[in-house]
């Protein structure tokens, strides 16, 4: 936590947490053993720990929008997310410089103040039992032995209303002076010991340190020393029989004291009179659970534990603004809640920022954007569907969807591709010129949002060879490997392209059909995608020497930086053929009137699944051969040329 607005998320998500446990525990305060009742709070001391809002999730209420509409609707920002990096709160060095950072300062301090208290009660407590006299340890050696329990110093100190255990990694068994100790308190303390409970009370301890100002959390810091107590009594009364145990309960009532009620790094059973007669009260209900209990502990636990620890997701924006925004106002809301349902995949980002752009959507491209560019996201009228302007020179077709071709990796663990969108056909149909709208986009991290960057305007294309739905598309990217063999250039063609499902179905009364889903998926994953190539010989030498040549035949094998060169097929006289792997192969004779350009191969395909082998998308070179005349195999590596597009011959 480095702001308030991180402290905040932070305590909400666990006072979430909190409030549900209480209810729970309410119903099942006689069902479940103490142990259990106190494994319980684990739960909610994990939700304390994990940060809250990690990877967009959110814990029984969408606490990461309130907190981003109330920041935006209070200061007027809205490039900034808040993140919460750390559970435990992280001073800054900067001077404050708004009320929110002097809240922050104020909360710091709070926290500050708090764990010197207890450090200074800790410390004071110490000293005191040294000024005590060592104990006749035969008495409580005597029950360690009894019931087979650990042994620590012991020592003697007037005034004390009673036995505890102080420290964790020296500790030290404090006994009343002048009065001789019930054996059945120092089997409390003994188990104390054995359980390492001082150590849990130090975690409750800081805990309450860290969020002292939520009075919710305080409580539960309470509820869970005292399940703690009725844990150890609970382990007691289990070696204790019949009269020994309404013994015990006489003698907790004689210990309701207050001096040393909830010292850290002790154990102190006088936990103040209130908590003690709570726990006389369970030891009188007090009975052995049936050894089924404990399975049924486990199950109410962990069916608490994956929910509240995992989180949710919203997966749309519109499940996320429902309860904030009569308090926040329709733009700030949607807004914050673009900013909290981010992009959690490239791919998602990809398919984000193709729908803002078909559906001219500000709160679709706030989902993706940079969060530099969210200030000025915040300025479009009636912020919504229609109020971006993404550049296109006509308006999309937003039934005809989008592709993302000539997909690359780029070092830096970006991905760039270009967006392909169709755009409204020439007045004419019968002129059949289908054309589409490209720019590059750039998708990388920005912390843990994936934001898309467009690299360049929109430009438009015209073509009569395929659309959308077709494939391959002249005009379009492809990846172009060449390499020159004296006369002749031989020369691979490959086009990818991928998205995102968004099909969905929908019904009338006379049928079912398809349509395409405009709402974005920001955690999807490219889940098909389509490649198509060719292999093309063509003749740059001379004219007048192009009578030499009768018959030209090829083989190429898709190749990655480090594999091994491999004996590539040898194409047959006549014919061709490819393979899965990428691997294409022909030849052709060369007599009559053939132009300078000789297709020898061709073939593509689909994947479906999670497209994510980047092998899939773009090779680093291929492996050629080129096989002239019927002569011997001249081996070739066909590198990549800039700017390449699917040229249809």
């Amino acid at each position: 936590m480095t702001d308030i607005w991180s402290f905040l998320l932070q305590t909400l998500t666990a006072s979430g947490v909190a409030a549900l446990l209480l209810a729970i525990k309410a119903m099942f305060r006689d069902k479940l053993p103490p142990r259990w009742q106190f494994a319980a709070w684990g739960v909610l001391a994990l939700t304390l720990l994990l940060p809250a809002g990690r990877g967009g999730r959110y814990v029984l209420v969408n606490w990461p929008v309130f907190v981003e509409a109330a920041r935006s609707a209070l200061t007027g920002e809205f490039g900034v997310l808040t993140r919460v990096a750390a559970p435990v709160p992280l001073p800054s060095l900067a001077a404050p410089r708004s009320a929110a950072d002097v809240l922050y300062l104020i909360y710091l301090v709070g926290v500050a103040a708090l764990m010197v208290r207890y450090v200074a009660s800790y410390v004071r407590l110490r000293l005191a039992l040294r000024q005590g006299r060592p104990a006749q340890a035969g008495r409580v050696r005597a029950v360690a032995e009894r019931y087979g329990l650990p042994v620590c110093p012991a020592v003697e100190v007037d005034g004390l209303p009673t036995a505890f255990v102080c420290g964790v990694f020296r500790p030290v068994l404090a006994l009343p002076g002048g009065v001789e100790t019930d054996e059945k308190v120092i089997l409390h303390e003994l188990l104390h010991l054995k359980h390492m409970d001082v150590l849990w009370g130090l975690v409750i301890c800081f805990f309450r340190c860290i969020h002292w100002c939520d009075p919710l959390l305080w409580l539960c810091a309470d509820l869970a020393g005292n399940d703690l107590e009725s844990l150890c009594d609970q382990r007691v009364l289990e070696r204790l029989e019949g009269e020994e145990r309404r013994d015990y309960g006489r003698i907790l009532l004689s210990m309701a004291d207050e001096r040393y009620a909830r010292t850290p790094g002790t154990s102190s059973a006088a936990n103040g009179g209130e908590n003690v007669r709570r726990r006389i009260e369970a030891i009188a209900r007090f009975k052995r659970y049936p050894a089924g209990m404990a399975l049924v502990s486990v199950c109410v636990v962990l069916v608490l534990a994956v929910p509240l620890t995992v989180g949710a997701r919203a997966e749309t924006v519109k499940e996320s603004v429902t309860w904030f925004e009569p308090y926040f106002g329709h733009d700030t809301t949607w807004l914050a809640a673009a900013r909290t349902v981010y992009c959690t995949t490239y791919a998602g980002a990809f398919d984000t920022y193709a729908k803002a752009v078909i559906q001219e959507s500000a709160v679709y491209r706030a989902m993706c954007a940079p969060l530099a560019e969210q200030d000025g996201l915040a300025q479009a009228k009636d912020l919504g569907w229609g109020s971006w302007d993404p550049g296109l020179p006509l308006p999309a077709v937003g039934q005809s969807g989008y592709e993302i071709c000539d997909l690359s990796p780029l070092e830096d663990g970006a991905w760039e591709g270009v967006l392909v969108v169709a755009l409204p056909s020439e007045e004419g149909y019968a002129h059949r010129d289908i054309r589409m709208g490209m720019q590059s986009v750039r998708v990388e991290k920005e912390g843990e949002r994936w934001v898309a960057t467009p690299q360049e305007q929109f430009r438009m294309i015209s073509t009569s060879n395929g659309d959308l739905s077709a494939f391959p598309c002249a005009g379009l990217p492809a990846k172009v490997y060449e390499a020159q063999a004296g006369d002749w250039i031989l020369r691979v063609q490959y086009q990818t392209a991928a998205h995102v499902d968004s099909s969905t179905h929908q019904e009338d009364w006379f049928q079912t059909y398809t349509v395409f889903d405009t709402t974005p998926k920001p955690h999807g994953t490219f889940d098909s995608a389509r490649q198509s190539s060719e292999l093309w010989a063509v003749y740059t030498g001379d004219q007048r020497d192009k009578e030499g040549y009768d018959r030209i035949g090829a083989s190429v094998r898709p190749m990655w930086e480090g594999d091994a060169r491999p004996v590539l097929e040898q194409p047959a006289r006549h014919g061709s053929g490819s393979s899965n792997d990428g691997s294409a192969w022909g030849g052709k004779p060369l007599s009559g009137d053939r132009g300078d350009e000789v297709f020898l191969s061709g073939g593509g395909g689909s994947i479906s699944g999670d497209v994510e082998d980047v092998k899939y998308f773009c090779p680093d070179y291929y492996a050629a051969d080129l096989y002239l005349n019927g002569g011997p195999a001249m081996g070739l590596t066909l590198l990549p040329v800039e700017g390449g597009v699917w040229v249809g011959y």
